[in-house]
């Protein structure tokens, strides 16, 4: 309860292009809290740049299959998650159920809440929000890539019941290199 006994509304919305400055600041400064040791300072502050703001609002407009979501506490923008569909991982092994083809894979690249919205559901209202889409959208599994040092992240997609599946991959960070290491499952959520 607030101060005057007023509870803020917690929701998940298609973003708008009005969302873009938001979902630029919100990644900025969670990667700043999370991944600073983990990437370049110079990485980070290019998550701020003109050419993300734009490479942002392309994807708000993205339109069918992609889906950007925000989350939002009253009035503020609390966090936000990206997610399309993918190609088929390759040695990705479906959780459960046949294998049904390469359109059967949709891929959460983004979802982050700014650190100070933690702990308050938002980030799992954002997967669960963006499954159903994508489960309308066709898709029955899905994937992520996290740096493997991020622990938070990895516990968060381990608690919708979704496991590393042993694929790893290295990025060039330009001063040095970054593993991450990849996380499947349903799009039929278990989240605890």
């Amino acid at each position: 309860m607030g101060l005057d006994g007023y509870m803020a509304t917690a929701t998940v919305r298609p973003a708008r292009p009005a969302d873009v400055d938001e979902i630029v600041r919100i990644q900025a400064t969670t990667w700043s809290t999370a991944y600073a040791g983990l990437v370049p300072a110079a990485a980070i502050e290019g998550l701020r740049t003109p050419a993300a703001r734009a490479a942002w609002a392309a994807a708000v407009e993205a339109g069918e299959g992609h889906h950007v979501l925000v989350a939002t506490e009253g009035a503020w923008t609390v966090g936000f998650c990206a997610a399309a569909p993918a190609r088929e991982p390759e040695g990705a092994v479906p959780p459960s159920g046949p294998t049904l083809g390469p359109e059967a894979w949709a891929e959460i690249s983004a979802l982050l809440v700014e650190p100070r919205w933690g702990r308050r559901g938002h980030g799992g209202r954002l997967l669960a929000t963006a499954a159903a889409h994508l489960r309308e959208d066709g898709a029955r599994y899905g994937l992520a890539w996290v740096p493997e040092a991020d622990l938070a992240s990895r516990s968060f997609y381990e608690s919708a019941g979704w496991q590393l599946d042993g694929t790893v991959r290295v990025l060039d960070t330009g001063e040095g290199e970054l593993r991450e290491v990849r996380i499947t499952g349903s799009l039929d959520l278990e989240l605890r």
